[in-house]
């Protein structure tokens, strides 16, 4: 039977990650697998315990949300450790790209019986993080002002959180001139945002790449170019059902290889996490991490 180490991000989703992992570590032990929790006091700890828990050959549960299921992937992609996610969080985005279900049981059934699949993760490097590895996205420009202001609501959660701090980024950007690599190939983009797409997902359920893919072994690069704020608002609305891939605003590029400069310090972030600034080199590590969905 399969032995876990679950790691909690005891903060996630308004402290919802205890009490979300108390009912399916019931089923778990209900069915004969052994279960230990591990309560992380920062991603860094949490990055550790998983790294020793994958040592010692158990599979690891990311308990939270967006920033603790990258954190954690990136620090096994790699090694060989398997991971599975309890989403307890408020973005939840690589789950919802894993089609997990919310429902205990249901998730229960497939961490004990679902064999691991290999996924794509993101190496990303800059001057301030000569190494960090990541799951879903990273995204240069208004969205990772947005992450930012998300992450410092109080009063605020889930997707009501990120579309406030989209609103508050947006009325102060002013855009910028990027230029994007993708495998050798330079493309000049002046605008709102770049964002490298492992899974389709970010900001909470906005579907900013609706061809992603995690197993592909490709990026997809959405460019969101210069428009009037009006239009730019529209453009967020749009991201709840991926429609904004249809406007001449937007481009979607594809690679393995992707550097990221602008005219001016801008900020980038990465699974749920704002990071530094640009300039920032990416690339996509294909099926280096197994995980259970």
């Amino acid at each position: 039977m399969r032995q876990f180490t679950a790691v909690v991000n005891p903060t996630a989703g308004g402290s919802t990650g205890a009490a979300t992992l108390l009912q399916l570590a019931r089923l778990l032990r209900a069915a004969g697998a052994e279960l230990e929790t591990e309560y992380s006091r920062s991603l860094a700890h949490a990055q550790d315990i998983a790294r020793a828990a994958g040592e010692r050959g158990r599979i690891v549960l990311a308990v939270g949300g967006d920033g603790i299921a990258g954190g954690i992937g990136g620090a096994l992609s790699g090694t060989g450790t398997v991971l599975g996610l309890v989403p307890a969080g408020r973005g939840n985005d690589f789950a919802r790209a894993l089609h997990l279900p919310a429902d205990p049981a249901a998730l229960a059934e497939i961490l004990l019986h679902a064999e691991p699949r290999p996924v794509d993760t993101i190496e990303v490097e800059s001057a301030v993080h000569p190494r960090t590895v990541v799951l879903g996205s990273v995204y240069a420009g208004v969205d990772a002002e947005a992450n930012r202001h998300a992450n410092n609501a109080r009063l605020l959660r889930g997707a009501a959180s990120y579309y406030a701090g989209g609103l508050r980024a947006v009325t102060t950007w002013r855009p910028a001139d990027y230029r994007v690599t993708v495998d050798g190939e330079e493309h000049r983009h002046r605008g709102y945002t770049v964002v490298a797409a492992n899974s389709p997902y970010y900001g909470s359920a906005r579907l900013i790449a609706p061809g992603a893919r995690v197993d592909d072994g490709l990026l997809d690069v959405v460019l969101i170019r210069e428009a009037p704020r009006r239009l730019f608002f529209t453009l967020m609305n749009e991201l709840k059902t991926g429609a904004h891939t249809d406007r001449p605003e937007v481009r979607v590029l594809r690679g393995r290889e992707l550097r990221i400069e602008a005219d001016r310090p801008v900020p980038y972030g990465a699974d749920g996490e704002v990071e530094a600034t640009l300039p920032v080199t990416l690339r996509v590590r294909p099926g280096d991490l197994p995980m259970l969905y």
